[in-house]
């Protein structure tokens, strides 16, 4: 585990008051953000949420960031997502960056388990739309090559961004193993 704390850091497991989470499609972002959300009770923003409207349309970049810019304007929250569109706004505004950096065949399985779920049970995710197995399976739009083509590059391109002087503020946790973050995280989140 890579973890670089603030000395005098009066928070919960070195993290701030503004907490960005990001990893590779299916690392499990979203449901750490939740998990932290509920346990220091702070809001919880989705940048998927922001980005997709109804029958995935994408948002302009403006728009998309406009709605970053205005859901992150509070003091305290954790936001979960990679858009470089808003890294500058979402970074740039956090304390501490989590990064899930798991391996390969963690996320693939951890995405298949997901988008089985999500198919079967037609779960909503935002703005009324829902994953479709034939999406995820057999469609240039799948998750999986998603996930396939952006894990190495995540892995070359985010200790380069965090080595940049705009983001040296930033208190990092990298976490490597689900297991890594089970430890890590506060005993009223498990």
């Amino acid at each position: 585990m890579n973890t670089r704390v603030v000395a005098g850091d009066a928070t919960i497991n070195g993290c701030g008051r503004r907490i960005a989470v990001v990893g590779t499609t299916g690392s499990g972002k979203t449901t750490l953000a939740r998990q932290l959300a509920i346990c220091f009770g702070i809001p919880q923003i989705e940048l998927d949420a922001l980005h997709r409207g109804p029958n995935w349309a994408a948002a302009p970049v403006e728009k998309l960031r406009e709605r970053t810019a205005q859901a992150l304007s509070g003091e305290t929250w954790v936001a979960d997502g990679n858009y470089s569109e808003v890294r500058d706004i979402v970074w740039g505004r956090a304390d501490t960056l989590i990064w899930l950096d798991y391996p390969l065949r963690v996320i693939l399985w951890r995405l298949l388990r997901r988008s089985l779920r999500r198919s079967l049970l037609h779960e909503e995710l935002w703005n009324s739309n829902r994953e479709s197995l034939r999406a995820q399976f057999a469609s240039r739009d799948s998750l999986f090559l998603w996930a396939l083509h952006t894990y190495w590059r995540r892995k070359r391109e985010f200790p380069a961004l965090l080595a940049k002087p705009e983001y040296a503020h930033l208190t990092l946790v990298r976490l490597h193993s689900p297991g890594d973050t089970r430890r890590w995280l506060p005993r009223s989140t498990q």
